[in-house]
């Protein structure tokens, strides 16, 4: 008999949540008093709560929770703005000839098009910039990860929802929020724009000292003059019957 790809999705999983529940349930598998934490080669997270219950997921959820709020706000008003000019665009059918209401209809169609488009810019600029700033947290959690694993002596973190079934003490999502909020916290210091860099002062002239123009600065005209230094003149040879002389 035939079974479907359900039935072999459920006995993979069965299998899996077997295995990890043998592990678990191994010598190697019990709660190390030292170190604090579960030893198990395998461990399980729910990404999803390490991201919203921290709080440089709640800060992001937060901040871009605001930002949607205001788009969506802004599209409503505009929404209203739109319908209120199309019924008073509908008022003027009866008033005007035929080809001046259509274009009135055509430059009103293609308003509500551009606005379209620019509301639907401002949103996925939103999405992606949400979506960056998630990227952004996996980084940061990455070697703290990789702390749990090394202290647990695992080889792998699994994503906890696919997972058949798993034993409790396996899961670490609840260290690697304690991990994150003390390493990282609200993530100020990531998000902190970095400071614009500052062009280095011009080099001032010291007496007796020229300084080339500027690149570009032609202000004495293409055919000025460039001041450059007199070349040091080398004293003459002595020539014999010189030191007579000066005798």
């Amino acid at each position: 008999m035939a079974h479907g790809p359900d039935l072999r999705g459920r006995l993979t999983g069965s299998i899996l949540g077997g295995l990890l529940l043998l592990l678990a349930a191994l010598p190697g598998a019990a709660t190390a008093q030292d170190l604090g934490q579960v030893q198990s080669p395998i461990l399980t997270i729910d990404s999803d709560r390490f991201f919203s219950e921290s709080d440089f997921g709640r800060r992001t959820e937060r901040e871009f929770e605001s930002e949607g709020a205001a788009l969506a706000a802004e599209n409503r008003a505009l929404e209203a703005d739109l319908a209120d000019e199309e019924k008073a665009l509908t008022r003027k059918r009866d008033t005007m000839p035929a080809e001046e209401f259509r274009a009135l209809a055509d430059a009103f169609d293609e308003k509500v098009q551009r606005i379209r488009r620019e509301q639907q810019a401002k949103l996925q600029d939103l999405q992606q910039r949400a979506e960056a700033r998630r990227r952004r947290f996996l980084d940061s959690a990455d070697p703290i990860l990789s702390e749990v694993m090394r202290a647990a002596g695992a080889a792998v973190i699994v994503e906890r929802r696919s997972v058949f079934a798993s034993a409790p003490v396996i899961d670490v999502t609840e260290v690697a929020i304690q991990r994150m909020n003390e390493r990282v916290g609200d993530g100020g210091d990531l998000l902190a724009p970095e400071p614009a860099e500052v062009p280095a002062p011009a080099p001032r002239a010291e007496p007796g000292m020229i300084l080339p123009p500027e690149a570009g600065d032609r202000s004495g005209g293409p055919d000025a003059p460039v001041n450059l230094p007199e070349p040091e003149t080398e004293p003459a040879p002595a020539r014999p019957g010189d030191d007579a002389a000066d005798r």
